[in-house]
């Protein structure tokens, strides 16, 4: 039996995974070519534990702009309604394969909440 997310390393396992499955995905891994760099890829996982953190365990570690990133991506990379569509079943699948419990179905939940907010005001700048 899988047990529940409840920790920072488990958040670390979970984005890790995570972005093994993004960098294979042929519909959006020329996305993430910046972090080809295994110390590059460190320090963004490590953005992205304290992110999911906040979001999940409220820890106010996380104090940056999460939405600026991807809108200066999207000007050389534009963001499309399938690249989210891909980004969340990637996303799911790791939660899935690692994790059941409450704070499980709380982070996919939250998950496609961030990545419907972004597709809507990527869209906009896209028209």
């Amino acid at each position: 039996m899988k047990r529940d997310i409840t920790n920072r390393d488990d958040l670390y396992n979970l984005v890790s995974l995570f972005y093994e499955k993004l960098f294979v995905d042929e519909e959006i891994k020329h996305f993430f070519v910046d972090f080809t760099d295994k110390i590059v890829l460190e320090k963004h996982l490590q953005v992205l534990v304290d992110f999911w953190d906040n979001i999940l365990f409220f820890s106010g570690g996380y104090r940056k702009n999460a939405m600026k990133p991807h809108l200066d991506l999207n000007k050389s990379k534009p963001f499309k309604a399938r690249h989210f569509k891909r980004w969340l079943s990637n996303f799911n699948e790791s939660v899935d394969e690692l994790f059941e419990g409450g704070n499980t179905h709380v982070i996919k939940s939250r998950a496609k909440s961030i990545a419907t907010v972004m597709e809507i005001k990527i869209s906009q700048m896209n028209v």
